[in-house]
């Protein structure tokens, strides 16, 4: 696992509530929760490890967090930020155990370019996460769709789409993740109803 996704932490075993984590916020500590299945574990983190390293961070990048001398294998599932201060608050990770499957949502992106944009198409995305099932090691950081085929008004479903390897697709299959519009038929569609109410505005002026 790359060190920009490790990270070091220390077990927070006193001074919780709001007042212990303002007090760890001004140390240069940011409290956080490693949710486990059978109990959660209170930790903190360099606030300047984690500001720097957090880019990197999505809902499915496994993360390795470590605490004394154990290593827990994590998702981050959400963090507080105060927008004025630019300040992580609090951050919450999901711990995943090798070998069980686990439940998340991941991201999708687009790459091609399709048929149809050179034939004056322009292409739409329509769906950008999507939920899926796997083991932590089958665990994809996104879901990459080839759009190359897309012709003109022609569309790309979930159901079209070949998942990873020990990948399983939970969501609708027909939901539509990408589509090619023309915009010669938009810009038609515009100009008729401008002529209409022109002509409903001269109607209007006779009367």
């Amino acid at each position: 696992m790359s060190d920009k996704r490790s990270l070091a932490a220390v077990k927070r075993t006193e001074d919780f509530g709001s007042a212990g984590s303002r007090r760890l916020l001004r140390s240069g500590r940011i409290p956080a929760v490693i949710y486990g299945k059978n109990e959660h574990l209170h930790i903190t983190l360099d606030a300047h490890e984690f500001t720097n390293k957090m880019r990197h961070f999505s809902e499915t990048a496994l993360l390795k967090i470590t605490v004394g001398k154990k290593k827990h294998e994590c998702l981050m599932k959400s963090y507080q930020e105060d927008l004025i201060r630019t300040q992580i608050k609090h951050v919450d990770f999901y711990e995943v155990t090798r070998g069980q499957s686990l439940r998340t949502m991941v991201s999708i992106t687009l790459v091609g370019n399709p048929a149809g944009t050179r034939e004056g198409g322009v292409l739409e995305q329509v769906l950008y996460e999507t939920e899926i099932e796997c083991l932590p090691k089958d665990l994809p950081e996104t879901l990459q769709v080839d759009v190359s085929a897309l012709e003109v008004n022609q569309s790309m479903t979930l159901g079209e789409v070949a998942m990873p390897s020990g990948v399983k697709l939970l969501d609708d299959v027909h939901k539509t993740i990408a589509s090619v519009k023309t915009i010669r038929v938009e810009v038609a569609a515009d100009e008729e109803a401008g002529e209409e109410e022109v002509v409903e505005t001269e109607s209007e002026d006779e009367e």
